[in-house]
């Protein structure tokens, strides 16, 4: 019946969040809201569970954010306009603090964005109680449960999130997707980009995890599909509740035990408000990307096998976030430029393609002639035009290119979807920026390496323990060693 149906659906999202305990009492949590059934229900969900009346009270503090889309889709300015009215509308409705960033605003992110914060370490069963008991003892000094004020749209802060996209910034978005050959290689671009700007916004604005509304029906037909397009040594980060790749911020999948046909009946029955926008795929046609016709094998098959769907994602769960490194922590490292996922290279004298493939690639790099001697030096120097370490740095750079600069950066998965675009410099600054800069670091530092002063396994040891800035120095301490202070 309704009311049974609504216990269980509720039931579902707290014990998701309860049995995980990731998000502790206070923390500031950034609602990925897309506009959709599932993404709207999780919100509705995060509003009931703030409500006075709840019997088990959520205790973070929600923001929603909401990413246009229009342009990478083909929508035009007043159609977007009227989307975006309708999306304001709603979320002005809901009461929290609400953030509408445009796609095209990827191409004014810093390179930052690709330099992760170290992680922090996950806090245990007994730190989550510590912080539940001194979120209730503040509660009660402050008079008891506070109710749910209804909030504006925060301040766009330092950076120019939130303001209306410049007609350049549009431009080289559309001539970005027109460029990539298969509708497979747009969709995981699109992916890839959205999940940058929503990672930028909450950084800047303070939020220490994302929630997304992927629904266990689309982690199911995510995990096919991810198996088909060699992301496979990730699936456990793409398809988990939670995802540390990012460092100091978590991603967490609280709507991934509802499936779509439960989503749909319960948004129904209790009104739930969403908004229906155009994807990148909409009406095309069932072979014409792997996500589409990933999406049409899992469901087709759902009809003759209802476990199907139960299926995947049980065997989903089953998945081990065991990186190279051998660390459950996250994978550290050298990280994708892309999808910042640990780099799955093998190595030249390994017999997969992949390895053949990365030869081949070092060899072309190798047999590229030499630049000319009048080759200026790039916007990302490392010590300036008039040193010589920088002008060989910056022509070693500039001898691989572009092309090659940001390939060697990539995983297997990213690198295969990058083939359908045959420039990349078309790309947004922020990645081609961190690219240059990696290349640069990959050569000076063989070039310095002989002048470093390694730690000894005893200042390792206290190097983990004591704060920064602790230790002495080798010349404050009274030491005889004169080495350089590379």
């Amino acid at each position: 019946c309704r009311d049974c149906f609504k216990a269980l659906y509720v039931h579902k999202f707290r014990a998701m969040l309860g049995k995980n305990r990731l998000i502790f009492p206070g923390e500031k949590v950034l609602l990925a809201w897309s506009g959709g059934p599932s993404s709207s229900s999780m919100v509705w969900q995060v509003l009931e569970g703030l409500s006075q009346d709840s019997a088990k009270r959520l205790r973070f503090v929600p923001g929603v954010v909401y990413v246009d889309e229009g342009a990478a889709c083909g929508q035009s300015p007043e159609d977007r306009a009227k989307t975006l009215a309708e999306v304001k509308s709603v979320l002005q409705n809901i009461g929290f603090p609400w953030h509408t960033v445009a796609l095209e605003e990827v191409f004014g992110l810093p390179p930052a964005v690709l330099q992760g914060s170290a992680q922090e370490p996950v806090g245990t069963e007994e730190a989550y109680k510590s912080a539940v008991d001194s979120f209730l003892q503040q509660q009660h000094v402050l008079g008891g449960e506070q109710t749910h004020q209804p909030h504006t749209q925060d301040s766009p802060g330092p950076c120019s999130l939130g303001r209306s996209p410049t007609a350049t910034q549009t431009a080289a978005l559309c001539r970005l997707f027109d460029s990539v050959r298969t509708l497979t290689a747009k969709e995981e671009l699109l992916q890839t980009l959205r999940t940058h700007l929503i990672l930028h916004v909450a950084r800047v604005h303070g939020y220490s995890k994302v929630m997304t509304g992927d629904s266990c029906t689309r982690l199911a037909i995510k995990l096919m599909t991810n198996l088909a397009l060699g992301r496979g040594a990730f699936l456990a980060w793409d398809t988990g509740f939670s995802d540390e790749r990012h460092g100091d911020v978590v991603v967490v999948r609280p709507m991934r035990d509802h499936t779509l046909k439960e989503v749909a009946f319960y948004n129904r029955l209790f009104a739930v408000p969403s908004i229906f926008t155009p994807a990148i795929d909409t009406k095309a046609p069932e072979k014409a990307s792997i996500h589409r016709l990933m999406e049409a094998f899992i469901l087709r098959l759902q009809t003759q096998f209802p476990s199907t769907i139960s299926t995947v994602y049980r065997t989903s769960e089953k998945l081990v976030k065991a990186p190279r490194e051998g660390r459950a922590a996250g994978p550290a490292g050298p990280r994708c430029l892309l999808c910042l996922c640990a780099l799955d290279v093998d190595t030249d004298d390994s017999a997969t393609a992949f390895g053949a493939q990365t030869s081949r690639l070092s060899q072309t790099l190798l047999s590229t002639p030499p630049a000319e001697a009048g080759t200026t030096t790039g916007p990302g120097c490392v010590a300036g035009e008039g040193q010589a370490c920088c002008r060989a740095a910056c022509n070693y750079v500039h001898r691989k290119g572009v092309q090659a600069q940001v390939m060697e950066q990539l995983c297997y998965g990213c690198r295969v979807n990058m083939k359908d675009l045959p420039s990349l410099d078309s790309l947004p600054p922020y990645i081609l920026a961190e690219a240059q800069l990696r290349s640069q670091r990959d050569w000076v530092m063989p070039e310095v390496q002989e002048y470093l002063i390694e730690d000894s396994d005893s200042e390792a040891e206290d190097a983990l323990v004591q704060p920064p800035g602790a230790r002495l120095t080798t010349q404050e301490q009274g030491g005889e060693n004169t080495g350089t202070g590379l």
